[in-house]
């Protein structure tokens, strides 16, 4: 039986991922009974764990309820309800839920906990988000892109502030569908080295700046995150250095006419983003929260489609 682990963008090929998309758009347009071509058999009375280590809003309401409305079930599991916050391994905790569960769903704080869960388990692994990437998020980012622009082929977005997990899966992103990303961040927190180096070995349209301006200019697409993340520390530190990286109607006035503003929310009015701006009509960030449903539909039809 093949396993199939949803962990990262960079991970699975772009046919894979097109697939993904794909029924994530038809899940969407045929509300909440899914076309049963799209629905794997036996999935019904499937059972998903969720469990969190971080807090979560639209990371768990999506994947609840998609996996109810595939026929399944969710189980919300929060860190400290399982023998993990006493100690237990995670491999051992990998081997218990494979026995009685159909997948397992993830928010973690480390992706080595999120790796290590998949080397163990005998069941899909789907990253909900670690430190290193959000592959979740950002698949419904693009089909949220799509659905605005198009195909995106031929598209340019661009990320403004933080070089973090987000980030990180808009630039695996960008390699696997084709479009060009330019990344702006100041220089201590660029994108990992690691992520880079990927990028550049398969010749992905990523450019990597510390100017925002540059970076937006001509952008169909401008997207930003919270400057402190869940657990970070130095905030006042990153808050400053960050001020010149906040999106505003000035920068998004540089971008290409029609431009669409995106943010995976939580969002911070008058940080990282002004009001008239993530309130404005180029905001699609609610569409954005709503698309991860169809994508986590898609995601998860996708890996118990193994079964």
């Amino acid at each position: 039986m093949t396993i199939r682990h949803f962990l990262d963008l960079d991970a699975l090929d772009a046919k894979t991922l097109r697939g993904i998309l794909d029924a994530a758009h038809a899940m969407k347009k045929a509300g909440k009974r899914s076309p049963a071509k799209l629905v794997p058999k036996g999935i019904e009375g499937a059972v998903l764990a969720m469990v969190f280590e971080k807090p979560s809003t639209r990371t768990r309401l999506s994947f609840d309820v998609a996996m109810r409305q595939l026929g399944g079930q969710a189980i919300p599991l929060n860190h400290t309800d399982l023998q993990l916050g006493r100690g237990e391994s995670i491999a051992d905790t990998a081997r218990v839920l494979s026995r009685y569960i159909d997948a397992i769903m993830i928010r973690a704080h480390s992706h080595e906990t999120l790796m290590e869960l998949a080397r163990h388990a005998t069941v899909p692994v789907i990253n909900g988000l670690t430190d290193k990437s959000h592959p979740c998020q950002v698949m419904a980012d693009l089909m949220t892109f799509e659905e605005s622009k198009g195909s995106l082929k031929g598209r340019v977005a661009a990320w403004i502030g933080d070089g973090n997990n987000v980030a990180a899966s808009w630039m695996h992103a960008a390699v696997r569908f084709g479009f060009t990303l330019r990344v702006a961040t100041p220089a201590e927190l660029r994108p990992e080295k690691s992520v880079i180096d990927w990028v550049r070995r398969e010749k992905g349209d990523v450019m990597i700046t510390d100017d925002p301006v540059k970076a937006v200019r001509g952008a169909d697409c401008v997207v930003t995150d919270t400057w402190v993340s869940m657990g970070q520390t130095g905030a006042e530190h990153r808050k400053k250095i960050l001020k010149p990286y906040a999106v505003d109607a000035d920068l998004m006035a540089k971008a290409a006419k029609g431009a669409i503003f995106m943010h995976c929310l939580p969002a911070y009015r008058g940080h990282e983003v002004t009001a008239d701006v993530i309130d404005g009509p180029s905001s699609v960030v609610f569409d954005e929260a709503e698309n991860r449903l169809h994508v986590q539909k898609a995601i998860l039809a996708w890996c118990l489609g193994s079964q």
